[in-house]
C-alpha cells in the first residue's frame, strides 16, 4: 500500500475535484464515494474501482487487482473527506454509462424533473431499486447522480440500479418506442387516484419540490396522477411522493 502524507499531493487534489465539480467528473469519467459500507457495496455489486484511500489502521476488504491503495494520515483523510466525520475510507469508481437507450425492456420507470436536491434523487434512487424498478431517467436540472451526497443516500443503488440523464423530449420518444406510457405527478382534467392506476407498464414523472412538473413535461404525460392526503395538506416532499407511487407500482 502506498503512504501519502502531503494534502496537495496530486491525489488528493483529485479527490478534491472530483467531490466538488460534475464538470471535472465527467471529464475524469470518475467519481468518489466513501464509508466502508459503500466499499463493500460496490464490491458485491462489481463496481469499477480505480482508487481506495484509507487511513492508517483501517481494515480494508480483499481488492481487486488494479486497483490503487492508499494509506493517509487523518488530517490528510479530512481535507479530501466530503463528510464533516471521516468513516476512514475513501475510494473511486468509473462513471458509467449514463446516455438513454432508445428502447427499454424493462416495466417500471421513475422520471425526475428538476429535483435539485442531491438527498431527495438518492433517496428516489434508492427506492426505486427497492421497489424493482428498471431505471431512473434524470431530466434539466435534476441533481448530479454521482455527487457524494447524492450517491450517499443512494444507500447502494448507485451500484446495482441503473440511471440515465436525457432531454424531455428524447425521454418521451424512448418510452413512446418501449410502448411505456408516462404517468405525472401532477394534478389536470384527466388525473386518476394512484390506486386506480393501471401499473402494468409505466414511467412515473415527479418534479420539483418547489413547481412540481415543469409544463414541457407534463405536456408529454400521457395521464396524471393524485396521492389521495388530508384536504388541509397540498403537497408531498419529491421523495415521498415518488415512494408512494413506486410502492403502488410494486404493489
Amino acid at each position: 500500500m502506498e503512504r501519502i502524507t502531503s494534502r496537495t499531493n496530486p491525489l488528493m487534489t483529485h479527490l478534491r475535484k472530483l467531490s466538488s465539480s460534475a464538470a471535472y467528473r465527467r471529464e475524469q469519467g470518475e467519481f468518489l464515494c466513501d464509508g466502508p459500507k459503500l466499499l463493500q457495496e460496490a464490491l458485491q455489486w462489481g463496481a469499477e474501482l480505480v482508487t481506495v484511500v484509507a487511513t492508517a489502521g483501517t481494515e480494508l476488504p480483499v481488492l481487486p487487482a488494479g486497483v490503487r491503495a492508499v494509506e493517509v494520515p487523518e488530517d490528510v483523510m479530512a481535507s479530501v473527506s466530503p463528510m464533516k466525520t471521516p468513516q476512514g475510507v475513501l475510494f473511486t469508481c468509473r462513471l458509467p454509462e449514463t446516455e438513454l437507450p432508445p428502447v427499454l425492456q424493462g416495466r417500471c420507470y421513475a422520471v425526475l424533473d428538476g429535483v435539485q436536491d442531491p438527498g431527495n434523487v438518492g433517496t428516489i434512487w434508492r427506492t426505486a431499486d427497492a421497489f424493482g424498478c428498471d431505471g431512473l431517467i434524470l431530466l434539466s436540472g435534476c441533481a448530479d447522480p454521482y455527487s457524494p451526497k447524492t450517491v450517499r443516500a443512494s444507500m447502494g443503488a448507485v451500484f446495482r440500479s441503473a440511471v440515465w440523464t436525457a432531454q424531455a423530449q428524447e425521454m418521451k420518444a424512448a418510452l413512446e418506442q418501449s410502448g411505456v406510457p408516462l404517468y405525472g405527478a401532477a394534478l389536470r382534467e384527466d388525473t386518476l387516484d394512484a390506486r386506480e392506476v393501471d401499473y402494468t407498464r409505466a414511467a412515473l414523472a415527479i418534479g420539483s419540490e418547489g413547481r412540481g412538473l415543469s409544463a414541457e413535461v407534463l405536456a408529454l404525460c400521457d395521464k396524471t396522477v393524485r396521492i389521495p392526503m388530508s384536504e388541509r395538506c397540498e403537497s408531498l416532499n419529491a421523495a415521498i411522493a415518488a415512494a408512494v407511487l413506486l410502492w403502488e407500482a410494486y404493489r
